[in-house]
């Protein structure tokens, strides 16, 4: 029924600019709040003490069901003409803030489809940003709430509220304020308005959707590239943070260059636009060393990141680009971000860990701990992350065999999965652009890698378990 109230705003932008979506919409909060009001009814007076159980079922059913509901306005509305299952795929890439489309000729919406698309993002990287660090810690997913219990640090020392409710709101505001900041930033570069407001609901949100089929390319502005770039890099840090920095009288800076996680991010974005920038020049792409950079800076950060905004088909880059970016959507943001990927800090572990094995090769007696914020790091933390990695390679790899059997050529299966389950956008090969040309049937698997990727894995394959239903 909540959900319903986000059928109201583009049915209003609909009817401002007279784009006939508006019905379709009002006919989708009809449904959505009926729906809502006759699963509630009958339960209203039930009142009992969640557990750990429950909290996993929810979450589950928070994605899945509002992403299916999300679909309505895709399915009802004329303009574009969807399938089913082209309208579940949309409808879940925003709110999982993937960013993969199956529609063609975007800037030829209705302005209210538009702005819905770009609004499911939005409230996905909210979601997103609650339960990273409000409510996986509490339900002990993927070993991060292990890491942030165990070592002192920043987020450590300005301790978010205890109350779920009390942390969502202020993650709330925090990120209403980055909204806000980069949707005025984007109008004074000179986008109009409803531009900005869309693209900043995507930025923040690391989404990627665009109101253009050539994304931020169709603007042709190094300013507007820019500074969607470093917006992406302020949602790519862990939300804790900008909580801590901003926790008090005065604004500090120092907890994002004493948290190690922050470091590691910063460090691979400004390597990975360097090296875009050495190949781009050399390769003499680009003739102009400003252009390069550029190029270099929002592309990089966009993929890596798992936005996937695009100002050009880096597919056409010198092929080690494209692949380099793609591997690095793997890494993602940070824990407790709007990113997606593995995380940053899991990927520093597990670095750090391969070290240590090569290390006790050369001196098999010898005892080496893991350090971080000099703290030694206790064997249970290295071991979640080692079962969320190991999980998240099973589900990659039965995601691909699936598209592989689907029909799909084996470089775009690939791109494809490592796009959705990363909750990047953009692949290669037949997905590099769009997702309308795929089969149905590979739609619907990588419907479920979102789901995976956004939930974390763990999450949704605990479902899976007959331990599960049998507790």
């Amino acid at each position: 029924m909540l959900f319903s109230l986000a059928m109201i705003v583009p049915a209003i932008v609909a009817a401002v600019y007279k784009d006939g979506a508006g019905k379709a919409f009002m006919a989708a909060f009809a449904l959505c709040v009926s729906a809502g009001f006759l699963l509630w009814f009958p339960q209203r007076h039930q009142k009992t003490e969640l557990k750990a159980k429950e909290g996993f079922l929810i979450v589950v059913l928070f994605w899945t069901v509002l992403g299916s509901v999300g679909a309505l306005p895709f399915i009802l509305t004329e303009n574009p003409n969807m399938s089913v299952t082209d309208s579940f795929f949309e409808s879940f890439s925003g709110l999982t803030t993937t960013g993969a489309t199956v529609i063609v000729g975007i800037e030829n919406l209705p302005k209210g489809i538009l702005f819905y698309r770009q609004m499911l993002q939005w409230l996905g990287g909210m979601g997103i940003i609650v339960l990273a660090v409000a409510v996986l810690p509490i339900l002990g997913v993927g070993g991060m709430q292990l890491y942030r219990a165990e070592i002192p640090g920043p987020v450590k020392d300005k301790k978010m509220t205890p109350r779920i409710a009390e942390t969502a709101k202020v993650l709330w505001y925090i990120y209403l304020f980055l909204t806000i900041s980069c949707t005025v930033a984007f109008w004074l570069a000179g986008m109009s308005m409803f531009d900005a407001i869309c693209h900043a609901f995507s930025t923040i949100a690391i989404g990627g959707f665009s109101t253009y089929d050539a994304s931020l390319g169709h603007f042709d502005s190094s300013l507007i590239n820019t500074i969607c770039a470093v917006f992406l890099i302020i949602s790519g840090i862990n939300f804790s943070l900008h909580f801590a920095a901003v926790n008090g009288r005065n604004i500090t800076f120092k907890y994002y260059f004493l948290d190690p996680e922050c470091r590691a991010f910063f460090f691979i974005q400004i390597s990975l636009t360097l090296i875009c920038v050495a190949i781009l020049l050399a390769q003499q792409v680009y003739s102009s060393p400003t252009v390069a950079l550029d190029q270099a800076f929002i592309q990089s950060v966009s993929i890596s990141t798992t936005a996937g905004f695009t100002t050009t088909s880096f597919s056409e880059w010198p092929l080690f680009l494209p692949v380099l970016l793609v591997f690095s959507s793997f890494i993602g943001g940070c824990a407790g971000s709007t990113g997606g990927g593995l995380k940053v800090i899991r990927v520093f572990l597990l670095s750090l860990q391969g070290m240590r094995e090569l290390k006790r090769l050369v001196h098999p007696r010898a005892v080496y701990q893991i350090k971080l914020a000099n703290k030694a790091l206790p064997d249970r933390v290295l071991e979640a992350v080692w079962g969320f990695f190991s999980a998240y390679t099973l589900v990659f790899v039965i995601c691909m065999l699936g598209l592989i059997a689907s029909g799909m050529d084996e470089l775009s299966a690939f791109s494809a999965v490592v796009a959705c389950l990363n909750n990047l956008g953009p692949g290669l090969g037949q997905v590099a652009v769009h997702y309308s040309d795929i089969s149905d049937a590979s739609k619907w698997v990588l419907l479920i890698a979102m789901l995976f990727g956004r939930l974390e894995v763990f999450t949704l394959l605990v479902l899976f378990t007959p331990v599960f239903w049998k507790s």
